[in-house]
């Protein structure tokens, strides 16, 4: 994240003796990214990060595509996707390439009887159902409807979610998620034509130190796969850092959508962004102005990417047929737009209440065996008068 942030006890100067009251040595942990040359944050823990017992046999995670070459228009019903006990578990691609996986989840239950770390790929969880508190070595992060939680590759966390009843979209990153460089200016600043700064992004509000020893499960995610490792001292044992690079939360309900005269194109909506990929947010707002305008957006060919919408909540004015938790996948190759009918009632319409998620990549995505189970057979023929 490109603004600086402290939490905790640090040292006056970089890489100089750091005591505790009792005279203990803190050690320093340079959390950093593409070497030394990115973003990086600057840690001080209890005890030696390194203090690895044992390391279990892997887990296997690569996801497998159930389809060879899509082509087809595809509309998947998210929420049929089964919820499961343990977070982990409870995680299905349905969606990847070589940029990134997307994962739905279901977790009935808190993650606490382990530690989880992604050192694959940043993290961007959207809280589609559930709250509850992100706990992570950086500080921690109360989140609820609507969130988007940014977690960079390489911190360790656990989650406590408040009930049973909890929905995830996750988009695993294998280069960082930024906010889009076209509203940021030469410093990393986001501008006063963005529809957000950095006053509704939210930083960690506490910090967990922990002093204890003993036997601590951290399951790690590297290259797909999952290995187990036991630490001799607990995760959460920071107390304190300073830098660029940290877990942080931002609520779509907080996104000031951009309008126009006429319709607006989708990089209005733009969040994130990542190496060949785009995260859009599409809120309510006021629909075009111009008296002849057609609020509906106008077919489009997909030449270069393939576009993935999440449906949140509210009637999305461009589609028939979708409800909360429906995903739709709109592949390179083909022209997709409205739904027959859609545009006819988007005229003279003057707001919008949707709310939803885009995922724009430049690579293509391939389906796994749980997207076509979840797959509606002839939505690629819906378009049919």
């Amino acid at each position: 994240m490109p603004f600086y942030h402290k939490m905790g006890k640090i040292p006056h100067k970089r890489h100089t003796v750091f005591q505790s009251e009792e005279g203990a040595y803190y050690y320093e942990e340079l959390f950093g990214t593409e070497g030394f040359s990115s973003m990086s944050s600057l840690l001080y823990h209890v005890y030696r990060p390194t203090m690895v017992k044992s390391v279990s046999q892997p887990k296997d995670m690569t996801p497998i595509s159930a389809v060879a070459k899509n082509i087809k228009s595809q509309m998947l019903n998210g929420f049929n996707v089964p919820a499961a006990n343990d977070f982990l578990e409870s995680r299905k691609t349905i969606l990847f390439n070589n940029d990134l996986n997307i994962v739905l989840a279901a977790p009935k239950q808190s993650l606490r009887s382990y530690f989880y770390k992604n050192a694959d790929a940043d993290e961007m969880i959207f809280v589609h159902k559930g709250t509850g508190t992100l706990r992570t070595m950086l500080g921690n992060l109360s989140f609820s409807y609507g969130d988007y939680l940014i977690i960079p590759r390489g911190i360790t966390y656990q989650i406590d979610f408040d009930s049973e009843d909890n929905r995830l979209f996750i988009v695993e990153s294998f280069s960082p998620i930024l906010t889009p460089r076209t509203y940021r200016n030469k410093f990393g600043q986001l501008l006063e034509h963005s529809p957000f700064c950095e006053r509704d992004i939210r930083t960690p509000e506490t910090l967990e130190t922990h002093s204890e020893k003993g036997d601590f499960t951290v399951k790690i995610k590297k290259e797909n796969v999952l290995h187990e490792l036991v630490y001799a001292s607990h995760p959460f044992d920071v107390v304190g850092y300073d830098g660029y690079n940290f877990p942080y939360a931002f609520s779509i309900h907080d996104f000031e959508p951009i309008t126009g005269r006429v319709h607006m194109p989708p990089p209005i909506h733009q969040t994130f962004e990542a190496h060949n990929f785009v995260v859009c947010s599409f809120c309510p707002r006021l629909y075009d102005y111009h008296p002849q305008a057609i609020p509906a957006p106008y077919n489009h060919s997909n030449i270069d990417s393939d576009e993935v919408l999440y449906y949140v909540d509210g009637d999305f004015m461009s589609r028939n047929h979708v409800d909360k938790g429906y995903i739709s996948l709109h592949p390179a190759g083909i022209p997709h737009g409205p739904h027959p009918g859609a545009m006819e009632r988007s005229i003279g319409q003057k707001e919008t209440l949707e709310l939803a998620v885009m995922v724009d990549t430049f690579k293509p995505l391939r389906l796994t065996q749980t997207a076509v189970d979840i797959a509606d057979k002839d939505y690629f023929k819906s378009w049919l008068e």
